[in-house]
């Protein structure tokens, strides 16, 4: 006999359907897994074996032959044990087929239990396009499928025999709810506990609110690291289709939970300078997978020590930051990973991170320091909108008690700067300032003529690109955003240009 259950794979950050035919055949007894499975897939059979077995089912003394369709894609992970059990015991006549529009997707243990499987909010989603109204998940990854919406109704399955019982009718698995986050405000480090650097904080506070991108530079000690930790607390709020964006990447790499389904939190990804750059922008074999600058999507990556990164490392860096993408091609598959991210950065001016401070502390010669900072290429640089020279603190700033505005003051601010944008770009346009294509640069960024004179001086002076050029612009319609201006005056150019280039680059 011949069954066919429904069931949904994972393509990169994309679901698909998937169908596993089950066919029980006369011959010698063997169980057969084709279909491009790879080596989990095939170790379905031992999973699936046990489980029958232990859940007091008989196991079918047949040939059986499962193909997952469709078979030219390659299938990977334990996502089709359950469906595969399910088709065996229909197919054998043990138990009812499930409905047409209902799919299956789950991993078996030995003794019948279910467990949750990496990527199920994607394989939801492409549940509903797929027609499926039905979904049976294990219950640990049931919250996670709710987050996909109305119109698919999705099952909380424990084990095998409840499976089985609700598919005979004798006992029916109630639905689950969809998932709400919690109202709770979560908490994170605040700027109010930083002493001093007040211009550093209004950098930030100008890159959170466009969305751009940051390098601090300063001495060891400065401050740096916990300046950046405090960015996502002054960050808009995730929009929900940047939450499902968010969750389906995180989803993917297995870093969900029960409790915790959903990303509600912009992401802060700081993955170590040892990083190798299929970490950073992804990839792997056979099948590639998302990288840190796609788990910073919608987020902040920030990297410590910029200059201790492997160059190969920060070079890839420079496709995504300004297509927003990234391409990983291998023999096996071709994926696109979003990679919509604000970079953070912060290094240390030398070696020994005390050049150009007072008391005579750096050991470095001029050659190295030019070597140090020469790690860094001009392209990767140019990507950069804003450089701030982050100071070490006197001894006065360190005793006073810190009297700074809270982050919840700042982040009031910055949402009343996103609004401004939300509203001129309207919902078909760039999600903030730092994303703005030339086109609209042109349209919003008008120079009047002594704004204009002020940028051919800085332009002539500081050898700008094209790049350079129009990142400035995005950071003084920022500023002016933040100031509530119309147009970009005279001042928003002159602080968006002193951000641009850091002195510790032109010694």
């Amino acid at each position: 006999m011949l069954c066919v259950v429904r069931s949904l794979g994972l393509s990169g950050v994309n679901g698909y359907e998937v169908r596993a035919e089950c066919d029980l055949s006369n011959g010698l007894p063997a169980f057969e897994v084709v279909g491009l499975p790879d080596a989990a897939v095939k170790e379905a059979r031992d999973r699936v074996r046990a489980a029958i077995r232990n859940c007091g089912f008989s196991f079918p003394v047949s040939r059986i032959t499962v193909n997952l369709s469709p078979a030219d894609r390659r299938k990977g992970g334990t996502v089709y044990d359950l469906p595969i059990l399910t088709g065996i015991l229909a197919a054998g006549g043990q138990l009812p087929p499930p409905p047409e529009d209902a799919a299956l997707v789950g991993e078996l243990s030995l003794g019948g239990a279910l467990r949750p499987v990496a990527g199920m909010l994607p394989m939801a989603l492409a549940a509903k396009r797929a027609g499926i109204k039905t979904l049976f998940v294990p219950a640990d990854a049931a919250a996670e499928a709710t987050l996909a919406g109305d119109g698919l109704t999705v099952y909380p399955v424990e084990n095998v025999t409840q499976l089985v019982h609700h598919l005979q009718g004798k006992t029916t698995i109630a639905p689950a709810q969809r998932w709400e986050p919690d109202a709770q405000p979560v908490s994170c480090p605040d700027f109010a506990d930083v002493k001093g650097q007040d211009q550093v904080k209004r950098a930030l506070e100008i890159a959170a609110a466009g969305g751009h991108n940051i390098a601090m530079i300063g001495p060891p000690g400065s401050g740096k690291s916990m300046l950046a930790r405090r960015l996502p607390s002054i960050l808009p709020d995730l929009s929900p289709r940047e939450a499902l964006e968010s969750t389906e990447i995180h989803s993917v790499m297995g870093l969900t939970s029960r409790e915790m389904p959903m990303v509600t939190i912009r992401p802060f990804r700081a993955p170590h300078h040892s990083i190798s750059a299929t970490g950073m922008a992804g990839g792997g074999s056979p099948i590639p997978k998302p990288g840190e600058i796609s788990l910073a999507h919608n987020g902040v990556l920030f990297l410590d020590e910029l200059p201790e990164f492997h160059k190969d490392v920060l070079e890839a860096l420079r496709q995504p930051l300004e297509e927003g993408e990234v391409h990983i091609t291998r023999s096996a598959a071709s994926e696109t990973f979003p990679s919509r991210f604000m970079l953070v950065c912060a290094m240390n001016p030398c070696k020994c991170g005390w050049y150009g401070q007072p008391g005579n502390r750096c050991r470095c010669t001029p050659q190295e320091v030019r070597r140090y900072l020469g790690k860094l290429s001009g392209p990767l640089l140019d990507r950069i909108d804003l450089y701030v020279e982050v100071p070490a603190l006197t001894f006065d700033e360190l005793s006073r008690k810190p009297q700074a505005e809270s982050s919840a003051v700042i982040k009031e601010r910055v949402n009343a700067a996103r609004a401004v944008q939300a509203r001129r770009f309207g919902p078909d346009g760039p999600d903030c300032n730092a994303h703005m294509s030339s086109v609209e640069i042109q349209r919003y960024c008008p120079l009047d003529e002594p704004s204009r004179a002020v940028m051919e001086g800085a332009f002539q002076r500081m050898g700008l690109t094209a790049r350079s050029y129009d990142r400035i612009l995005r950071v003084a319609r920022t500023i002016a955003d933040l100031d509530g201006a119309d147009s970009i005056q005279v001042c928003h150019l002159a602080e968006a240009i002193q951000y641009r280039e850091s002195s510790y680059f032109r010694r």
